[in-house]
Formats: structure tokens, C-alpha cells, sequence
């Protein structure tokens, strides 16, 4: 079983360590204090008098601190230990360290108080792919404090660890103490950090990246009411979740949105970035918006092969460091995502929906049209009139750009490899919905009607002939691809769920769709398999061949209240929080796929993401659908359905284009 890891988080810096507080990271490990996608701290452990503390508890207080109590072992379990080490961290932009030593003996207490630590500043694609580094280390001792270093031509990061009082090595830093019985000593260390361009000054405890608190934020939402006590931890949990994953994109200055997961994603990501802000638009609009206006800043112009970047494009991924800056991985940013451009018109439609912001609309149009044109041209590689992807760069491109994106996710039944390039279903579906939206913002927002009726007259011809190429009708089901040679790829996935969200999918095949969504093969009792079992490519271990990950659930379920069947949602919304009290009342990106009446409890993911922004944001996804929260120009409908456990569910102060409103329903 995986040791249990306590991380905290802050914007773009965290810090992930065992219950103790101590970070002793291999090259191929995520643990350690993060900087900007880059390792500041591989080692920091502390020592009292030489030898390691046992650890009687440690855990994150908040999304940004965390505490551990550690007490010198005795070597025997009948005698106590009178010496307690109290540590208290906190992560923002650098990490602080509170040390308070207690003496609880009957007599005087000299000790030594060490602190181990080092620097690898691995990249976190080298931590991921094994790779050694290749520039140069450095470090120098000051006064109460030390510099580690790591230089690469034009590349520099520094870590300085300021510690008063202290003596210090090249590797350690020692406070030799003396106490009274009943006295305490504390002291304040004080990590920061700092690239070729940038050095932060670490923030103090719930000093947010953006302007105001942690208390301001949570306040804002809309407050829940509830007879579920689960549910109002939950939500809780997606809300300060929300707030730790935010960060300031350098190309909207005073404006935040939400980091795609920790540990290996805490970077703008395209698709992460839109379904997260999309499910977040009824509590935190202003996520939206940021999203939606740094991607645009960032929209591809040009023709790039290593960055799989074409005119129009949303990016994948953007990232900071050391590979990235050397051009050996393509992230900076990276174009690898077929779906990130068609979700950026949904959700932009969407945005103004909710919030009625004209001007952002009207800022973003140029964005809007070049995406528009990437769908119609670039993306449909063949002129079929669908989305398909293959990688411009087969070196180090991403092979798989829907949401599936790991290497053997478009497969056969039987686990073979579905041949390229692919036209993936629910992009689909993305592309459907795109057209519509994008129709309704010509028309209402943009005063173009003309080009309004061209794309409501392509939609429903990709609707029509969706149909026709997709549809098996010896299963009852779509297709979950076609491949290269346009032969439907039969396997059932969660996929077709998608295609109810994006209302593609006519009603007189709608039922058919949606039986296998709620029959045994595909709902695992906790959510929606990601491949249905009873094929031989279902293993529910596998990332994205029978897993079941929250967000896919919560978009399903939002497709079948899109297509009347709300019981069918709200019982799989139900089903998918009560997984959440199992995980501390986080969903995590990811979890095994086995069945509910097996398990009894939803069984953890090894390398799961967690928090994770799609995970943090399906709960408030799952509230839309559960009250049947729809927003019109002049106020907010709901039709609430709700199925037990739940006995009673209000939202108050829903921010929107009608102000605040609020909403109720019972049984």
C-alpha cells in the first residue's frame, strides 16, 4: 500500500512530505517543496539529538498549512516521552516553518535540533520520465542562512533557506537548546525561492494568491443548506479545494484560475482549466472568466509541429521549467488537445449565460472566430466534416488528444489498439455543442445572424451524419471512435455519455444510450466506468480502460437531466458523493473501477491527483444537476430531484446575471 502523503498547496508552490513533515524524495517521486513545475527542496528532515521523531500526527489544517506532532522515541511502549517537536508549515510563493520544542520532564533538557535538507531542482518531467540532470549545482553559506543553486546556460533557480540562530553546513542546519521543565523554545525558518526572473516574497499564512482570504472567498459562495451533513463537508472541501488550486496567469494580471492537480499538474492546462471553470460558474464565475481570457491570450497563430500548434488552437498545457525552457518537451505552451478549442466556445456561451458580461464576450469574438475556423479546417484532417488528431510531433507529442489521453486508450473490445488518426465520439459531441453556442453568441452578442444560420445549418448536418457513422445498432450504442480507415472502433465507453451533455444525440436514440449508462456494465455503483466491463479491454485498474473518474460521471450526469432522465441523475450524482466521504471528502481525480457491492467502498487509485481541479469541481456540477439550476436572460430556473439520502437542498446567494438568487427543493 502507497505511504500516506500530507501536501499543501498554494497557487503554483507546494509541498508534498510524510506525516512527520519529513520530505526524502527518490529522482522518481513527487515529494518535496515545488516551484513554478521545479523541485526547491528534494530533502528536509528533522533530527533531535541525531535521531529521527515519531510521528503521532500530521495532516493539512488548511489547503496552505499543516501541522505535525512529533515526540522523541523511548524504545518501549511503557514509558512516554516527555519531548515534544510541534511543526507548523505553511506554502505560499516559499514555505515557512514554525518549530516549537516542549519539555515535559521532570528535569533539564539539552538537545540538538537539526534540519537535513538539499536541492535537486528536478523538472517535474524529469522526475516522471527518470532523467538525470545536466547543468550545474552551487550553494553558498551567509549569515543565518544558505543558498542552493542550480544553474543551466540561461536557466537559474535558487533556493535560500534563512534560519536565525542556527549553525549551519552545506547540508544541515542544528540549534542547540536547553529547557527548563514546563519551558518552550520556538523558532521561524524561513524558505524562499526564485528563478533567473522572479523572486517572490513567500506570503504569510492565508495570504492568497489573489486579493483577499481563504474566509472572503468562502463567503462569496452560495451557502448550502442541507439535511446531508456529507454533502456540507463535501462542498466545503470543493470550495477551499477551488481556492488552493488557483493561481495568477501571467497574462491576466490580478485575476486567478484554477491549476489543473496536484502533484503533477499544477499548471494552466486547456481542458482542466475550461471543465473545471464550467462547473464552478454557478459558485465562482469570476474562474470563468479569467480561463477563458488567458487561454485566449495564449491561442495559437501559427503553424508549430514540436508544439502540435495550428491557427485557432486552445492550448494543451503550459509549463515553466527547466525541459520546457531548453524546447526538449513542447510545453510552453503545448497545443496537443483536440478538444480544448471546441470547450472554449461552450464554455464561453456558457459564461455569458450565467453572468451576462457582454464585454468579455465581446473582447474574446476575434478568439471565438479563430477557434471556430481551427474546427472547420485544421482539426478535420481529412474534410469529413469531423475532429480528428494526430501528433505533429511523434517524438515527444502526446499520441491520444481527447480527455483519454494515455497511450492505449482508444481500443477495440478486445484491448487492440484502434489505428489512427481517430475521430474520438465526444469530440464530437464538443464540436456539436460548439456550433450551437457559438450560433447564439453571433447572433445575440456579436450582430452577425448571417454567420449565426451557417453554423446552426453545419450543426445540424454534423448532427445528421453523426448519426449515420456512429450509430451501431446492433449494441444500441455509438461508436467510441472511428479510426483511420472511418471503421467505427465498437467499445462501449463512458464516451457516449458525453454525447448526452453535448446534446448531439436525438431523442429517439436517447433511451437505448442512456440504459447502457445506468446498466450494471458501465455504473460500478460509485460512478461511470470509463470502459464498460464485460470487454476484454476492461481492466478497472487502468487509467482510462475502466477507472471511474468523477468529472466524466458528472458531465453523464449532466446529460441525462439535459435529456429528462433525472432520476438517472440524480441517483448517479448521489452515488458519487457518498464515494467522497471515503477520500476525506475529496474526490480525487480518479478511482478503481470495481463494483460497489464488492468493494463496499470505492478503492483508492495509486497515482491519483488529488486535489484535482475537474475532481474538486464535480461536486458543484453535480448540485446544478441535482437542483436542475438553468440561467435565462432574466432570472435562474430550477427544478430540483432529489432521491435519498438527500431530504432537503437550498442554494443561496448564486451569483449570476440577475445578481443573487436562491433555490430550494425536497424529495
Amino acid at each position: 500500500m502507497r505511504a500516506r502523503q500530507v501536501h499543501i498547496l498554494e497557487g503554483s508552490t507546494f509541498v508534498v512530505s510524510d506525516p512527520a513533515g519529513d520530505i526524502d524524495a527518490r529522482p522518481d517521486e513527487p515529494a518535496g517543496l515545488f516551484y513554478r513545475d521545479m523541485r526547491h527542496l528534494s530533502r528536509w528532515q528533522v533530527r533531535l539529538n541525531g535521531r529521527e521523531l515519531e510521528a503521532l500526527s500530521g495532516d493539512a489544517i488548511e489547503y496552505d498549512e499543516a501541522l505535525f506532532f512529533l515526540v522523541s522515541p523511548t524504545g518501549s511502549p511503557y514509558r512516554n516521552s516527555s519531548v515534544v517537536l510541534i511543526r507548523r508549515r505553511h506554502v505560499g510563493d516559499g514555505m515557512q516553518e514554525h518549530l516549537q520544542l516542549d519539555n515535559h520532564g521532570t528535569g533539564p533538557l539539552r538537545a540538538e535540533i537539526s534540519l537535513l535538507f538539499a536541492a535537486d531542482f528536478a523538472d517535474i518531467f524529469e522526475i516522471k520520465d527518470h532523467l538525470a540532470k545536466v547543468g550545474r549545482f552551487y550553494h553558498r553559506l551567509e549569515q543565518d542562512r544558505v543558498v542552493l543553486g542550480y544553474e543551466r546556460a540561461d536557466l537559474r533557480r535558487e533556493t535560500t533557506i534563512e534560519a536565525p540562530g542556527a549553525f549551519f553546513t552545506e547540508s544541515s542546519l542544528a540549534y542547540r537548546v536547553e529547557l527548563q521543565p514546563g519551558e518552550t523554545w520556538r523558532t521561524d525558518i524561513e524558505i524562499s525561492v526564485a528563478t533567473e526572473h522572479l523572486r517572490p516574497v513567500p506570503k504569510l499564512s492565508h495570504q492568497p494568491n489573489i486579493p483577499g482570504t481563504l474566509d472572503g472567498w468562502l463567503a462569496a459562495a452560495p451557502r448550502l443548506e442541507t439535511d446531508w451533513q456529507d454533502l456540507h463537508r463535501v462542498y466545503r472541501r470543493s470550495l477551499v479545494d477551488l481556492a488552493a488550486l488557483r493561481f495568477f496567469p501571467e497574462t491576466v494580471p490580478n485575476s486567478s484560475l484554477p491549476a489543473a492537480g496536484l502533484p503533477w499538474f499544477m499548471a494552466l492546462f486547456g481542458r482542466d482549466s475550461l471543465l473545471a471553470s464550467y462547473q464552478a460558474l454557478p459558485f465562482a464565475p469570476e474562474l470563468c472568466r479569467t480561463t477563458l481570457r488567458a487561454l485566449a491570450a495564449q491561442q495559437a497563430a501559427e503553424f508549430d509541429d514540436f508544439r502540435d500548434a495550428e491557427p485557432g488552437k486552445i492550448l494543451h498545457e503550459l509549463r515553466h521549467g527547466e525541459l520546457t525552457h531548453f524546447a526538449e518537451r513542447p510545453h510552453s505552451p503545448y497545443y496537443g488537445s483536440a478538444d480544448s478549442t471546441p470547450l472554449f466556445l461552450v464554455v464561453l456561451d456558457e459564461y455569458e449565460r450565467w453572468t451576462g458580461d457582454r464585454a468579455t464576450v465581446r473582447e474574446l469574438e476575434p478568439a471565438a472566430r479563430a477557434a471556430m475556423t481551427w474546427i472547420e479546417e485544421h482539426g478535420d484532417l481529412d474534410g469529413d466534416g469531423y475532429l480528428e488528431y494526430r501528433t505533429r510531433n511523434p517524438r515527444t507529442g502526446l499520441v491520444n488528444q481527447c480527455w483519454k489521453d494515455s497511450w492505449n486508450s482508444i481500443v477495440h473490445p478486445d484491448g487492440t489498439l484502434a489505428a489512427g488518426p481517430p475521430a474520438v465520439c465526444e469530440i464530437q459531441g464538443y464540436a456539436y455543442d460548439a456550433r450551437r453556442r457559438t450560433a447564439r453568441l453571433a447572433r445575440e452578442v456579436w450582430r452577425d445572424p448571417a454567420w449565426g444560420m451557417h453554423l446552426d445549418a453545419d450543426a445540424d448536418a454534423l448532427a445528421q451524419r453523426f448519426h449515420r457513422d456512429f450509430w451501431l445498432d446492433d449494441i444500441g450504442c455509438y461508436a467510441f471512435a472511428l479510426d483511420g480507415a472511418k471503421a467505427p472502433v465498437p467499445t462501449l465507453t463512458s464516451n457516449v455519455g458525453h454525447l448526452l451533455w453535448s446534446g448531439i444525440v436525438p431523442d429517439t436514440a436517447a433511451e437505448r444510450v442512456v440504459a447502457h449508462l445506468t446498466g450494471d456494465r458501465l455504473f460500478s455503483g460509485w460512478g461511470i466506468r470509463t470502459l464498460a466491463s464485460g470487454q476484454l479491454a476492461y481492466n478497472p485498474v487502468e487509467y482510462h480502460n475502466g477507472t471511474v473518474w468523477p468529472h466524466d460521471t458528472a458531465l453523464v450526469a449532466a446529460g441525462l437531466a439535459r435529456y429528462g432522465y433525472r432520476e438517472q441523475a440524480s441517483r448517479l450524482a448521489v452515488a458519487t458523493l457518498e464515494a467522497a466521504r471515503y477520500f476525506d471528502d475529496r474526490l480525487p481525480e480518479v478511482f478503481v473501477g470495481y463494483d460497489r457491492h464488492v468493494t463496499r467502498m470505492p478503492v483508492e487509485y495509486p497515482t491519483a491527483c488529488s486535489p484535482q481541479a475537474w475532481a474538486t469541481g464535480t461536486p458543484l456540477l453535480l448540485l446544478r444537476v441535482l437542483l436542475g439550476l438553468d440561467p435565462t436572460p432574466e432570472r435562474l430556473l430550477s427544478k430540483p430531484h432529489l432521491v435519498a439520502p438527500i431530504g432537503s437542498l437550498a442554494l443561496r446567494g448564486i451569483p449570476g446575471r440577475w445578481g443573487r438568487d436562491e433555490v430550494q427543493g425536497t424529495p
